[in-house]
């Protein structure tokens, strides 16, 4: 189908620009959007007259969007999540969760503005992109970790997997310890009923 653009849109064009696009992708996005119009006689002359106003309002948003990304580029959100030890989450954090997240932080972000290829599935620092307008992309840090405490410790550089190792082999050598204790005092008593013995052998007989 032929569309002509009302918006910039990526990878495509530019506002005004008439592309040929698969029908699904115009009936199903660009058209019920209102990113496109058909390319027919028409729309083409509805376009040309309103294209100054179009253009005027698109102006006005890339500006409040610009305006936005100021705030909004490098932000950091904490998720929290549960997770095994090599650091695979129960579950996953998507799209809806990030755009949730920095609606909490005071940002007017909907779930569709959030680019991300595939849902995060393992504990770490993640660079998110959020599209505030077709010309306008801030990219926020998602911290995903299993209490505030990790991230704390993942915002400053340390590797959370590589502490909860460490627990566990602080865990296993004490194991270790306490084991060979035991054998010890086994082998000391062994030897004091050993001395005792030998006292009482050479002792006279009455």
């Amino acid at each position: 189908m032929e569309v002509v653009l009302l918006e910039r849109i990526e990878k495509l064009g530019q506002m005004g620009d008439v592309v040929q696009v698969k029908d699904g992708y115009a009936r199903n996005f660009l058209l019920p959007r209102g990113k496109a119009l058909r390319a027919n006689k028409d729309n083409l002359s509805r376009f040309e007259a309103d294209r100054a106003q179009l253009e005027a309002r698109n102006l006005e948003l890339k500006k409040e969007a610009e305006a936005v990304h100021d705030k909004l580029e490098g932000y950091s959100i904490i998720v929290i999540r549960q997770a095994g030890e090599s650091g695979q989450l129960y579950g996953s954090v998507s799209p809806r969760d990030i755009a949730e997240g920095l609606t909490e932080g005071g940002f007017s972000v909907a779930r569709g503005q959030v680019v991300l290829a595939a849902p995060i599935k393992t504990l770490g620092l993640y660079d998110v992109a959020v599209k505030l307008h077709p010309e306008v992309t801030s990219t926020v840090i998602v911290n995903v970790a299993r209490t505030e405490e990790e991230a704390e410790a993942q915002a400053r550089g340390e590797d959370i997997n590589a502490m909860n190792d460490d627990d566990d082999d602080e865990l296993d050598a004490s194991e270790f310890f306490e084991e060979d204790a035991a054998p010890e005092l086994e082998d000391d008593a062994a030897e004091e009923t050993d001395a005792s013995a030998a006292e009482e052998a050479e002792k006279p007989a009455e």
